[in-house]
C-alpha cells in the first residue's frame, strides 16, 4: 500500500475502486491528461485505470495519488508518477486538478508532497512534465516549483482532433531544496 501524505490543505492517498465515481468527472474534463485511458472516459475505463495504477505500484513502475481536501475529504485531483528507466531515477509526472480548486494552492501543496516522496523515498533524480504550451496556468505552476522548461515538443499532444505543442519541463533532486516536505513517518 502507498504511504498517505498530508499537508495543511490536502491529503494524498492511493486510489481505490471506491474513487471511481469521484474520478469520472475529473478524468472527463476537456484536455485532461489521460492517465493511461485510451478509450472514451466512462466508469469502466476509470475502474481499469485505478486497477492499472495499483498494479503499476505493486510492480514498482509507478504510483498514483488521489488528492483530497482536508476536512471535507472531497476528491479534487489526481497525481501520477511513472518511471522512465528501470532504476526509477528518471520519472514523468502528471497532475489534474478540478477547475474549482485551481488557483487555491492545492497543486503546489500536492506537488511538494509528491516531489518530496519521489525524490526522498523512491530515489528519483529527475522528474519530467509535459504540458500543453497553451496551458498558461500549468506552465506557470511548474515555473513556481522551480522547474526548467527544456524545450518544446512540436505537435506531440493529440487533443480534440488536433495536434498541439507541449512544453517539456524538468525538476532535479538537487534543485528541490526549498520545496522539501517531510513525507516519512514521524518517530517520537
Amino acid at each position: 500500500m502507498l504511504e498517505p501524505l498530508t499537508s495543511r490543505q490536502v491529503s494524498l492517498r492511493e486510489p481505490s475502486l471506491r474513487d471511481s465515481e469521484a474520478l469520472l468527472p475529473l478524468l472527463s474534463l476537456d484536455a485532461a491528461p489521460r492517465f493511461g485511458i485510451d478509450e472514451p472516459v466512462c466508469a469502466l475505463a476509470v475502474k481499469s485505470s485505478i486497477e492499472r495504477a495499483l498494479s503499476d505500484r505493486a510492480a514498482g513502475i509507478g504510483f498514483t495519488y488521489v488528492i483530497t481536501l482536508n476536512g471535507s475529504k472531497k476528491v479534487v485531483g489526481l497525481f501520477q508518477v511513472r518511471q522512465l528507466d528501470p532504476s526509477f531515477e528518471g520519472a514523468v509526472w502528471e497532475c489534474l486538478i478540478l477547475p474549482s480548486s485551481r488557483g487555491s494552492g492545492v497543486f503546489l501543496e500536492a506537488a511538494r508532497l509528491v516531489g518530496s516522496f519521489a525524490f526522498g523515498t523512491v530515489g528519483v533524480h529527475r522528474l519530467e512534465a509535459r504540458v500543453s504550451l497553451a496551458n498558461g496556468r500549468a506552465n506557470g505552476a511548474l515555473r513556481k516549483l522551480g522547474a526548467v522548461q527544456e524545450g518544446v515538443l512540436r505537435r506531440s499532444l493529440h487533443c480534440a482532433g488536433e495536434y498541439l505543442d507541449q512544453a517539456l519541463w524538468s525538476l532535479l533532486k538537487e534543485d528541490w531544496a526549498e520545496h522539501w516536505v517531510l513525507t516519512a513517518a514521524r518517530v517520537h
